[in-house]
């Protein structure tokens, strides 16, 4: 019965999307406000039948009803309650629910906390947030229903994929959805400008909240299925440039971009129609990464097996979404211009080499994704784009940005000097500079990476430093630490996202160019050396988990005739799926990891065993949790939210105008 009530709410919740998208729409064009008003009732509605359909959806996964298609091929009776839950989102149709749930929430929030906007506007961006819900809603009822039922249900289940069988995986997929969907807001508030004709500084500042929460979301997100790729998988990376890896850093790309391009819309008037563009991009983007996850064009770990029928329905609204607002950005190209002027050397200027550097790594990593693709149906040649391509070619433009941004946040707006900022510098540079060097000379090797990494991660940590300190003005030490700690939320969060992006990137250097692996035959009781640790294969015995078999090893791990830790890989294997699993083993620290992940057993008697010495590899998680803490930060500003402050001294302003 709550199965076909939640079918029934989701066809109530699409046709109160049409209404949604329509009425206030028409009401904005024609001045109607009794119409215009149609909006919050609507958006409110939406939300809470969709949120019903998937709270029917979660509960036949909780309860096992075997009666629903969805919950056959994707759980069993035997399988952990997270995992359950988890399962509700961890397949095509109901990934897809959860697609559209977030697209009315965020369209709900917007009316909760949009009452400082012009009415106008405000009814528009609920109707174009409404019109992507519509898309949606339409492509699940009629092509990815999850109310399905069986004629003849089964005794139990097909069970899970395995891979998803794993905490990170359950709580990765909505926070990365979060950001993928957070981002139609920008969309619709670009769309609603557009249509309106008013592109000023107070559109940038209502803009702004919105890119900002859904970055933080993405990084949040795509940190998790990082860290869940490397503890998981079993083959010791933390990133692969795999196909669905790149569909969500692109996005996360092009809304860092977006959210530092409307700054300079909201300070200066200037960048109206590139910030624009990007809003639709990143979107667009989102889109894309939709596409290539359901499509079947591109083959990942992490991609959804369906037929490519679907994949031509996304990419029709793909198309739609994506080209309608870019003929109509074509046709306002008169309401966008540029009021403010600023020169060559100033905070404007840095904004626009971060926003390029961004821009075109983005379209660098597309480039490198979609080719293998582009070569085989255009050229009939069979192409392997891999991870030494987007290395050689995205590297460059990070380390450009790295270089560039503490220079760029030390200019004065307008009209500044490029020499006194990097005197500001000098310390920061200095500090930087003697750790790369103190790095090159400890190092054993001669590989430079190590020590670059270190030098451009620091000078990005201790510039963002001295930009925080230099907004405490001058005087005594006493007088210019009470004023640092009464900074805006803002520029605290700006920081210290900013220091943990050069922490990042840090990392991600002393890893690849320090790691020590080692891969060997061990019998039992045999003792190995890698790095500064001795390791021991103790036993390997058979284990019984709660859905699953698994062959797990006791390894002492030794240092200086040291107990450290025992350590204990498995290799799993789901009797429903008969698929095997590899469970390495990671003994954390906060300078390095010791990973250890054991294979086959051998004819000899021995087992394969992989040993890695991971240096710094929490910090590349522990800096984007930084990075996602500096945003959270921001947004928390008074001036960061939605009808704060000048918004509501804009409002009359916005209503004359219509």
């Amino acid at each position: 019965m709550i199965t076909e009530l939640g079918h029934f709410a989701l066809i109530l919740a699409f046709m109160v999307a049409i209404v949604q998208m329509v009425v206030p729409m028409i009401g904005a064009q024609k001045q109607l406000p009794n119409w215009m008003a149609v909006a919050d009732p609507a958006a409110n509605i939406q939300f809470a039948l969709t949120a019903f359909a998937f709270g029917a959806l979660m509960w036949a996964f909780i309860t096992s009803d075997f009666s629903l298609k969805i919950v056959v091929e994707n759980s069993h009776s035997a399988k952990p309650m997270l995992y359950k839950i988890s399962g509700t989102w961890g397949n095509h149709e109901g990934s897809m629910l959860l697609w559209v749930l977030i697209v009315t929430m965020f369209g709900v929030t917007a009316s909760w906390f949009g009452g400082g906007l012009p009415p106008a506007l405000r009814a528009r961006v609920l109707s174009v947030q409404s019109a992507i819900a519509v898309a949606f809603f339409a492509f699940i009822l009629f092509t990815s229903n999850p109310f399905l039922r069986l004629e003849v249900p089964p005794f139990d289940g097909q069970d899970l994929n395995p891979l998803l069988q794993d905490p990170g995986l359950a709580f990765h997929p909505p926070f990365l959805y979060l950001g993928y969907v957070g981002l139609s807001m920008a969309f619709s508030f670009a769309v609603a400008a557009l249509i309106e004709g008013r592109i000023d500084a107070a559109w940038g500042r209502w803009v702004r909240p919105w890119t900002l929460a859904a970055w933080v979301f993405l990084t949040i997100g795509i940190g998790l299925g990082s860290w869940w790729a490397y503890y998981e998988l079993g083959w010791g990376g933390f990133w692969f440039w795999d196909p669905v890896e790149n569909a969500s850093f692109m996005p996360w790309l092009l809304a860092a971009a977006l959210l530092h391009s409307a700054i300079v819309v909201e300070k200066r008037e200037s960048l109206k129609s590139w910030t624009i563009l990007l809003a639709i991009l990143a979107f667009g983007f989102s889109l894309i990464g939709t596409f290539i996850v359901r499509s079947g064009l591109l083959t990942s770990v992490h991609a959804f097996a369906n037929d490519p029928e679907r994949g031509i329905v996304i990419l029709i609204i793909l198309a739609v979404f994506t080209g309608g607002a870019l003929i109509l950005f074509a046709l306002r190209a008169g309401a966008m211009e540029a009021k403010g002027v600023f020169s060559v050397v100033s905070r404007e200027s840095a904004l626009v080499v971060n926003n390029i550097l961004l821009a075109v790594g983005c379209f660098v990593v597309f480039f490198g994704t979609l080719w293998p693709i582009i070569a085989e149906m255009f050229f009939d040649r069979k192409l392997s784009v891999g991870a030494p391509f987007f290395n050689m070619a995205f590297t460059p433009f990070m380390v450009a940005l790295g270089v560039a941004m503490p220079i760029g946040a030390l200019l004065p707006w307008k009209r500044g000097k490029l020499g006194r900022a990097i005197w500001s510098l000098r310390y920061a540079f200095g500090l930087a500079l003697a750790l790369g060097l103190l790095a090159w000379v400890m190092q054993t090797g001669r590989s430079m990476l190590g020590p670059v990494g270190l030098l451009l991660g620091s000078w990005m940590v201790f510039g963002a430093g001295v930009d925080l300190w230099s907004r405490s003005g001058r005087g005594a030490m006493r007088a210019r630490l009470t004023r640092l700690f009464s900074l805006p939320r803002s520029d605290w969060g700006r920081a210290v996202a900013h220091g943990g992006l050069g922490i990042t990137i840090f990392a991600i250097a002393g890893l690849t160019a320090w790691e020590q692996e080692d891969i060997r035959i061990v019998k039992l009781g045999d003792t190995y050396d890698v790095g500064a640790f001795s390791l021991t294969l103790e036993s390997v015995e058979r284990v019984t988990g709660p859905n699953y078999f698994s062959t797990m090893a006791t390894v002492l791990l030794e240092q200086d005739g040291r107990e450290v830790a025992r350590l204990t890989p498995e290799k799993r294997t789901y009797p429903v799926t008969r698929m095997p699993t590899t469970e390495a083993a990671i003994d954390y620290r906060f300078l390095r990891d010791v990973y250890v992940v054991i294979g086959d057993k051998q004819a000899d008697g021995g087992w394969a065993m992989r040993t890695y010495i991971k240096p710094l590899a929490n910090w590349i998680w522990g800096g984007v949790l930084l990075m996602a803490f500096g945003g959270a930060l921001s947004l928390s500003d008074r001036r960061f939210r939605v009808a704060a402050g000048a918004t509501r001294r804009d409002k009359a302003q916005g209503v004359a105008a219509e």
